[in-house]
């Protein structure tokens, strides 16, 4: 299968990635249950003000300009069709979280606060529709409209279809609801997709960790990745680390399993300290950037070493540095970090090759 090397901006984390064209996880056949409720505006606005519709934390970047809102505020007026928005019932929590409809949402909400976005500087904006200068609600807020059209707005409806998962006895298919309804334009990545549907104390741990000084060495980049693959590292470190012994593949389907079961954090401690002390580590034994090849980073290299030093820290050769540099001079490993990188057989030889190497 071809290898894709994907090298991102200057401003972001160079990752060195292999793309399968069968790097996808085989579906079971879900069984979902939906129906549409036609949510009044009023009551759509009631519910993401006390916490029953909830904004995923990927989708809290609105993107809308005050013109954008403006012009779906008016469709309600004029009776103009608004397309559904898609919600997800959380079987734990029975929150909505928003699968699709972010900006026609929070369009609503700030129009009906009157404040458009978040505050810039101190500075509230105040939303005012921007609409055609005859327009008789150009430039209006909703305390200036007459109470008979703030009924009428608050009276008009749009379509949320809601749904939930019977079986399997998980949430797992808002994973793929959410990947497919929002990946016709530039793809999301794994890991925001992730951020998205597994929110939690461990989602949180991985922003944490993510500003570790020795991981940011390690990537030689101050800065954040935008899409969030210096995070999907950290999770694929410890997925390995913690639960290698059980891999299958596809990797990203494996990371997945693993982020949902410890979404809740309660071993955050535990995986925090594996991860800051290997960091520490392989910093200070390897240097700077040592994963880095001309592509970028190369991920087969960091997760068979990360690995191999969280699992030997106690036993470190005084030599480890010259033994790092003849392995990446090696021509059998070249060919475990160079294809199919992600294949079960390849992982498992990879894994032994760097550990006889470096602490054999």
């Amino acid at each position: 299968m071809a290898k894709k090397q994907i090298k991102l901006l200057r401003e972001e984390v160079e990752i060195e990635l292999e793309l399968e064209e069968d790097d996808e996880p085989v579906l079971p056949i879900f069984e979902l249950f939906s129906y549409p409720a036609d949510f009044t505006l009023q009551g759509l606005y009631e519910k993401l003000s006390n916490g029953e519709i909830v904004i995923p934390s990927f989708q809290r970047r609105f993107v809308w300009t005050q013109l954008q809102s403006s012009r779906l505020i008016e469709s309600f007026l004029l009776n103009l069709p608004v397309p559904p928005v898609f919600l997800y019932a959380d079987k734990s929590t029975e929150e909505l979280l928003v699968v699709d409809g972010h900006q026609r949402l929070k369009s609503i909400q700030y129009f009906f606060d009157e404040v458009f976005g978040d505050k810039v500087g101190g500075k509230e904006i105040v939303f005012r529709l921007r609409l055609n200068e005859h327009s008789e609600f150009n430039d209006k807020k909703f305390s200036d409209f007459s109470e008979k059209d703030q009924r009428r707005l608050k009276r008009q409806v749009l379509r949320s279809i809601v749904m939930k998962q019977v079986d399997p006895d998980d949430d797992s298919s808002i994973l793929h609801v959410f990947e497919r309804l929002n990946t016709g334009g530039t793809g999301l990545t794994s890991q925001e997709v992730r951020n998205c549907l597994y929110e939690g104390k461990f989602n949180d741990l991985l922003y944490e960790l993510n500003d570790y000084p020795s991981w940011r060495a390690i990537l030689g980049k101050d800065a954040h990745d935008k899409r969030l693959r210096d995070m999907e590292l950290i999770l694929r470190f410890l997925a390995l680390c913690c639960s290698g012994d059980d891999y299958w593949k596809p990797l990203k389907d494996f990371l997945n399993k693993f982020m949902f079961k410890n979404r809740k954090g309660k071993k955050n401690d535990e995986l925090k300290k594996l991860f800051m002390k290997t960091s520490d580590e392989v910093c200070n034994q390897l240097g700077k950037k040592p994963f880095h090849k001309k592509a970028g980073l190369n991920a087969a290299i960091y997760d068979s070493v990360f690995v191999a030093f969280a699992k030997n820290k106690k036993r470190i050769p005084k030599d480890i540095k010259e033994r790092y540099a003849g392995l990446l001079r090696d021509e059998k490993f070249e060919q475990l970090i160079s294809a199919h990188t992600t294949d079960v057989d390849k992982v498992e030889k990879r894994f032994d090759w760097v550990r006889t190497e470096l602490f054999g």
